[in-house]
């Protein structure tokens, strides 16, 4: 199973912003008892390089992706940790070109028509659209689908467990990001629990 079977499988990419790399396993723990294996660490923190790492390392049922990569050298050092996958807010050719010669998966942000041209271009059918509530949701996504054949979608912004299962139900959606199953605030606090409650319940809206 490739990387992007993987995300779809789960339907949902948790976005994972850790402000300490000790937090890194049990996060990813308390996703794995909530039904889901994929995780995208973003690159906000200072902790993401030692996080990604540690999942890597500690977490083999845990499909580990960075997030949030702006350069060349983040998205380097990133595979150097162990990342599976990289995501970026933006379409970067540079950051693309590089994955594809690696064979590292890899989604880039998408939300105009020539960016979408630029990623097909570059060989690719599946793109990140953020913030998909400030750029149409799923009818801009849909309008796009129709002229982008083959192309699906991975959103991030506004969706939650009300709204996920129409955005999972719709053909031209691969999976979607989102950091509403494991909140920053609950991972300081050690609420790992509330965490894995977090990840079941958006699985069953998913795909009950």
């Amino acid at each position: 199973m490739t990387v992007m079977d993987r995300l779809a499988r789960s339907g949902i990419v948790p976005v994972v912003v850790l402000d300490d790399a000790k937090d890194a396993v049990p996060t990813a723990e308390a996703m794995l008892k909530g039904g889901i294996d994929v995780m995208e660490i973003t690159f906000r923190t200072a902790a993401a390089a030692d996080s990604i790492k540690a999942v890597a390392e500690n977490c083999p049922d845990m499909l580990v992706g960075a997030g949030t990569v702006l350069t060349m050298e983040q998205c380097k050092k990133a595979v150097e940790m162990g990342a599976k996958f990289i995501v970026s807010p933006g379409f970067d050719a540079e950051i693309v070109s590089w994955c594809i010669e690696n064979n590292i998966a890899v989604t880039p942000g998408c939300v105009t028509p020539t960016e979408i041209t630029a990623a097909i271009k570059l060989g690719l059918n599946i793109i990140k659209f953020f913030p998909a509530n400030v750029y149409g949701g799923l009818n801009a996504m849909k309008n796009l689908a129709a002229p982008f054949v083959g192309i699906k979608f991975m959103p991030t912004g506004g969706i939650n467990t009300q709204n996920l299962r129409e955005y999972i139900d719709a053909p031209f959606i691969h999976a979607v990001g989102g950091s509403w199953v494991c909140p920053k605030a609950d991972i300081a606090a050690g609420n790992f629990e509330k965490i894995t409650a977090l990840c079941a319940e958006a699985r069953k809206a998913a795909f009950d």
